[in-house]
């Protein structure tokens, strides 16, 4: 057994029946991918547009791509027909040309609003009134299924900072879903090095990368 198949055991037998393990593969090989698919993974989570495009081509066809980096309105286009989740959806242009993505495919597109907890300006990310204010005009985006929240914690050895900053993104998450209702039901947060508090804090998806493929 590879490295790759036995971090991919790993973390599904750590991570509670609730809890999905989002492999991020950017950068990666899809040799690396075939890998962690052949152990049972079958999320994957790319940080660049070509890339997905590429590895979508290449892969098997049941795997769930989710767009886990910045996402540029003029690149929508690309990953909208197959994309299952778009996790960082921070800005109302990208949320606008995610719709009209939609409407031109005939489909409805999942994401995920992220939000703006950490203590770095340079986190990308709604603030609570924004994301409020989308969930008021939420028809106004027939094209888009929000599927719930994501966030980034600040790069700190502080534990109990990271774990305020997860309560908060939950705190934001109970509150937007009494707006969008119980289709509205995960939290993307939680990484390599912080996943334990992010599932204790009520993480649905958490994005791991480096321990399962490696260092970049």
């Amino acid at each position: 057994m590879s490295n790759i198949e036995s971090q991919i055991k790993f973390y599904t037998e750590q991570f509670p029946s609730h809890v999905k393990l989002v492999a991020v593969s950017k950068t990666k090989p899809a040799s690396d991918l075939q890998l962690a698919y052949n152990a049972g993974q079958r999320v994957f989570g790319e940080n660049y547009v070509q890339e997905l495009v590429d590895k979508h081509e290449q892969l098997p066809t049941d795997i769930q791509w989710h767009f886990i980096g910045n996402l540029q309105s003029n690149k929508v286009k690309y990953i909208a027909p197959f994309v299952a989740l778009i996790h960082g959806v921070n800005s109302i242009s990208t949320l606008k040309e995610i719709d009209k993505q939609g409407k031109k495919l005939n489909k409805h597109i999942d994401i995920l609003l992220q939000l703006h907890v950490a203590t770095e300006e340079s986190k990308f990310g709604f603030s609570e009134e924004e994301v409020l204010e989308i969930a008021s005009q939420k028809e106004s985006y027939s094209n888009v299924n929000f599927r719930g929240v994501m966030g980034m914690a600040s790069f700190t050895e502080d534990q109990s900072l990271i774990r305020k900053e997860f309560q908060e993104v939950n705190r934001i998450f109970s509150m937007l879903k009494l707006h969008f209702g119980e289709s509205f039901n995960e939290i993307s947060t939680g990484m390599s090095g912080d996943w334990k508090i992010a599932v204790e804090e009520g993480s649905t998806l958490v994005r791991i990368g480096s321990a399962i493929f490696g260092s970049r």
